[in-house]
């Protein structure tokens, strides 16, 4: 929440700073200069803006650095969880003792496929993806796609209250 504040800050800032040398332009274009101040306080405030535009562009390369290390991070973190996953996955598959067509039919349906899906994409008929899914279910223990579904679901959130 605090970086929140001042990446906000560093916005107003950098916001203040353009505003300045806007409204000093638009002044001297339209001629609407009430009183004249010394050059040397008008190179301070000058100074003063191009240091704040700086700053906010350092500060603001400094975030921008951060959010892309923080989603590399977080990338990574993801490949391992779904590589964890995966490796659940076909333990599980190796311990029901599917057939590589049966683990073919059983990750598709995990994935939310329906029969006609996988059939297409297997280059077979709905009806063997049919009796493929019934084996599946047997040796899984479970009655339809939903609690198959489920099973891996539970795992995952119980790994994921352990830590």
């Amino acid at each position: 929440m605090n970086r929140r504040w001042v990446l906000i800050g560093l916005f107003v800032l950098q916001g203040l700073c353009a505003l300045f040398f806007v409204t000093e332009i638009v002044l001297t274009v339209i001629g609407a200069r009430a009183a004249p101040i010394s050059w040397h306080i008008r190179e301070l405030m000058e100074l003063g803006a191009v240091v704040g535009l700086v700053l906010g562009v350092v500060l603001g390369g400094v975030a921008l650095q951060q959010a892309v290390r923080a989603r590399k991070d977080a990338e990574a973190s993801l490949r391992g969880v779904q590589i964890a996953f995966r490796d659940h996955m076909e333990a599980t598959f190796t311990q029901w003792a599917l057939t590589p067509a049966e683990r073919d039919v059983a990750l598709f349906t995990i994935k939310g496929m329906s029969i006609q899906e996988i059939a297409g994409l297997r280059n077979t008929s709905e009806g063997t993806v049919k009796a493929q899914s019934n084996a599946i279910y047997r040796k899984s223990g479970v009655s339809g796609r939903a609690q198959l579904l489920s099973l891996f679901l539970d795992d995952l959130l119980a790994e994921d209250a352990e830590d």
